[in-house]
């Protein structure tokens, strides 16, 4: 399988890189990143991974909707929190960049792909609003941006899955990811707020090594019959692979 990520340097992002970078079945990943990626980063050395500079996600080189078109599946976990953007800035980001990304699969000829369609898997988030009646910047974007990309028609050669995670923090696993993605302040933020919201409202929680393993599991076609993952329904189905995962290798 070849895969393309956006986003690594996120939170999400690079668990799901990660994630990526150590699955046997993903053959190549393609990073479409804004800048070369930094050293803190400490992802398993591969030679699976191609890393693609775009300064600017509303102008792809002329040679590279082909190439995308060449992988099988795209998760879109680039973004960036609405607080101080307004409307028209966070909207660029959001909803602008992806879909500009789905017109390049489309000049790319994706629609004439063989086989199993492009799956795009959009990290969104929780209390996204689809109908846009939402007073807050955030809901309205996304839900737009989900919106769109659930609708693209089959004849598209393109299906989309929508995952939408709650409250998550960078690994704890990974020391450099706390530190490099979060501020001080988040950080201090994350230890007080991640074992309450644990205990007292899991459903607004959002382990971020389960997230990784899902959004690739989705991004492989798992739960293809689904187009849109809250998080209750997310973590419940990663638990679901972990109890398989231990059943089979207490069998062994």
């Amino acid at each position: 399988m070849k895969l393309i990520l956006t986003g690594v340097t996120g939170a999400a992002g690079i668990q799901i890189f990660r994630t990526a970078v150590l699955d046997s079945t993903i053959t190549k990943i393609t990073v479409l990143s804004r800048r070369a990626l930094p050293s803190w980063m400490d992802i398993p050395q591969n030679d699976k991974t191609e890393v693609v500079v775009l300064k600017d996600f509303m102008d792809y080189p002329s040679d590279l909707p082909v190439r995308l078109v060449d992988h099988d599946a795209c998760i879109w976990a680039l973004g960036k929190s609405s607080v101080g953007l307004s409307d028209e800035e966070y909207t660029r980001i959001t909803y602008d960049y992806t879909m500009s990304f789905v017109k390049q699969l489309e000049e790319g000829g994706v629609k004439n792909r063989v086989g199993e369609p492009f799956r795009i898997v959009y990290i969104s988030g929780e209390g996204a609003d689809q109908s846009e009646k939402s007073n807050v910047k955030f809901a309205r974007i996304k839900g737009r941006t989900e919106k769109a990309l659930l609708d693209l028609p089959a004849i598209s050669g393109i299906k989309s899955s929508i995952i939408r995670p709650a409250y998550f923090f960078p690994s704890r696993d990974h020391p450099s990811d706390r530190l490099n993605i979060r501020s001080s302040t988040a950080r201090a933020l994350d230890c007080v707020a991640a074992p309450i919201l644990r205990a007292v409202a899991p459903s607004m929680y959002t382990p971020i090594e389960g997230m990784g393993l899902f959004a690739v599991e989705v991004a492989k076609g798992r739960w293809h019959e689904e187009n849109l993952f809250r998080n209750t329904r997310m973590v419940e189905l990663v638990k679901s692979m972990e109890k398989a995962g231990a059943e089979r290798r207490q069998e062994l």
